[in-house]
């Protein structure tokens, strides 16, 4: 039998993980003992979000591990949705085309690209075609946010 470190690395972080009561991320996520995160983007399954055809995400710190700025991954595919922000965005394109539509003119991003969506934009997220890109908001508690 063949273990990989990576198979012994799962193992580890699961079992300190439910040792304090936190149930392991099912994506790559490596926490330092000094604060410092690292995540592997492409191992994260986002979820459907608010019930929005076309929408997924999936956070990717606890407000315990980063309690002023949050993060995550979102998804949007052949999708439009009408979105007003509550905080700071920054979007950065892993994958597609992004587009921000704000006043009827469009804000558009691809792989590498990141767009920055201030407080209080009232706008929509859409894609033409299948778009993967991470987030990252200020304040973390950003879902508490919203109306």
């Amino acid at each position: 039998m063949n273990i990989s470190e990576s198979l012994i690395r799962e193992i580890v972080e699961k079992v300190l993980a439910e040792s304090v009561g936190k149930p392991a991320p099912d994506f790559e996520k490596h926490v330092d003992p000094s604060g410092i995160i690292g995540i592997k983007t492409d191992t994260v399954k986002c979820e459907p979000f608010g019930g929005q055809p076309g929408v997924a995400l999936k956070d990717v710190v606890d407000l315990q591990e980063a309690p002023r700025m949050g993060a995550g991954v979102m998804e949007i595919d052949h999708t439009s949705f009408e979105w007003t922000l509550t905080y700071d965005e920054y979007d950065l394109v892993l994958e597609g085309t992004l587009e921000i539509e704000i006043d009827g003119r469009v804000i558009s991003g691809g792989p590498g690209d990141m767009i920055y969506i201030p407080k209080n934009s009232h706008i929509h997220f859409q894609s033409p075609g299948f778009t993967r890109y991470a987030y990252f908001v200020y304040p973390a508690n950003w879902q508490e946010l919203i109306d």
